[in-house]
């Protein structure tokens, strides 16, 4: 009985990984995350800090 769900266990779990495996296509992202300028990252929709002063 142990052996049976050790088995159905095993091959459940090599399923899985099979799935795993695939990779669904991600979407393109919007904008660049970060400034042109100097390459810090841009968080929300507003100017760089480094063109605000």
């Amino acid at each position: 009985m142990i052996v049976k769900i050790v088995t159905l266990f095993l091959i459940g779990m090599a399923v899985l990984a099979m799935f795993g495996k695939l990779r669904m296509p991600r979407p393109p992202r919007r904008t660049a995350a970060k400034c042109p300028a100097c390459g810090r990252h841009r968080i929300g929709k507003g100017p760089c800090p480094c063109k605000k002063g």
